[in-house]
């Protein structure tokens, strides 16, 4: 199955799952520390949830799409950079509970969008070092051409 990700950074990870359960009618599928996780069949959608500062507005942290396979997202990969987009590969990155392959390119006003597999749970939230998400803006790439790859990046 193929849906879209939306990622929020949210102030009260307990009032925003309370909202987003009566709002979708449905139940976390993920629900750690600090953060949660949505899979709502329809619409496909992907909700991410995660613990931010208290006193925050709730603000986008990013953006994706969700493949069924470490194959869709190497496709991915190529069509972007065919369009000319910069993409950055993450390979066995371990963020938001989850192990995951992952692309990454910037939309013109620097949003951040993935196209990301799912391949084990894991114990960590944790965002390693050199990943591309929640990065700030400033090294965020929105330029034409070019491929970077990471390895044990990555972000929520």
């Amino acid at each position: 199955m193929t849906r879209v990700q939306l990622a929020l950074r949210v102030p009260d990870l307990s009032a925003s799952v309370a909202f987003y359960t009566k709002l979708f009618g449905a139940e976390p599928a993920k629900l750690r520390d600090g953060y949660a996780n949505f899979a709502i069949a329809e619409p496909p959608l992907k909700l991410v949830l995660i613990e931010g500062a208290d006193g925050e507005d709730t603000r986008l942290d990013h953006l994706g799409v969700e493949v069924d396979s470490s194959e869709a997202v190497h496709a991915a990969t190529a069509r972007l950079a065919q369009e000319g987009l910069v993409t950055t590969e993450e390979t066995d990155t371990t963020c938001c509970y989850a192990l995951q392959d992952k692309v990454w390119v910037h939309g013109p006003g620097r949003e951040p969008w993935e196209v990301y597999v799912v391949k084990a749970d894991a114990d960590t939230l944790a965002k390693q070092q050199a990943g591309t998400c929640c990065s700030s803006p400033a090294t965020a790439g929105a330029q034409a051409g070019g491929t970077t790859t990471v390895t044990a990046g990555g972000c929520c």
